[in-house]
């Protein structure tokens, strides 16, 4: 079957290169590809994950098989503590190159799935820049904990309204986390949005690259079908440069993931 490419936001829009070039968004994209990575976390995801990773999350369950990592947060919708967490044990300093396949093994069509690009706790009270340090904060793992105590990028993907009953109203958005706003997500959503894309059925695996290269933000998803790109400037908040890198289920999401690799662009 021929790859069908839907590089949403190639459409008229434009990227600039560090020389002033003007290009399309996928051809820096592109161009970020060939750059010269050095992977820091090779996971095939087939071993112990206490080797990689940091669990939040009591009623999440994780096992790892031949296949890859299997990882469900509880089944229990509106209660906190089903949803989860999982971290990287390591933080990754500078631009960043995320690699995985993700395949949902949930139905659902509500909740979301997330994907955190570099995290810091706020340095308030508690919450130290490590988050490591208070992991125990997170045994119920609220959307608000992360949000309103963590500098970081999420992507939410494969991703539905909470009250949605409609299965094409998928959408995958992005935020620019900022607990010292104090004022929840407003005022950090990066744009666009990126609504019906007809990715993730169940089942499906699908290849997953993201980059952060200053203050771009980058989300390729391929198939067997298609191959589609999303795009978000951080134009106006601070840059986020350093950090580890979290997967989030809300409650009743699942997926199996494999092959993950966390790469640094070389100085």
């Amino acid at each position: 079957m021929k790859l069908r490419y839907l590089y949403a936001v190639g459409l008229g829009g434009v990227a600039m290169l560090s020389g002033g070039e003007k290009v399309s968004e996928q051809q820096d994209f592109e161009s970020l590809l060939k750059a010269d990575w050095q992977v820091r976390l090779d996971d095939a995801r087939t071993g112990d994950w206490h080797d990689h990773w940091m669990l939040d999350g009591v009623h999440a369950t994780l096992r790892n098989d031949e296949s890859g990592m299997h990882f469900q947060a509880g089944p229990e919708i509106g209660d906190y503590a089903h949803h989860a967490g999982l971290w990287t044990k390591q933080s990754f300093k500078g631009d960043v190159r995320i690699d995985y396949e993700y395949t949902r093994t949930d139905d659902t069509i509500r909740n979301v799935t997330i994907l955190y690009v570099q995290a810091m706790g706020s340095g308030e009270g508690p919450h130290t820049k490590d988050i490591a340090e208070w992991n125990e904060l997170r045994v119920v793992p609220a959307m608000k904990t992360y949000f309103n105590n963590m500098n970081t990028y999420h992507v939410s993907y494969a991703a539905f309204g909470t009250k949605n009953d409609v299965a094409e109203e998928d959408s995958i958005r992005s935020w620019r986390d900022m607990p010292r706003l104090k004022k929840g997500l407003t005022g950090t959503e990066l744009k666009p949005d990126y609504s019906r894309t007809g990715l993730f059925a169940p089942g499906v695996p699908h290849q997953m690259t993201v980059i952060r290269r200053g203050r771009d933000l980058y989300m390729e998803i391929r198939n067997d079908e298609q191959a589609y790109l999303c795009h978000w400037n951080n134009d106006t908040l601070p840059e986020i440069t350093e950090g580890r890198i979290g997967l989030r289920h809300m409650y009743s999401r699942g997926a199996r993931y494999q092959n993950f690799r966390v790469a640094v662009l070389r100085e």
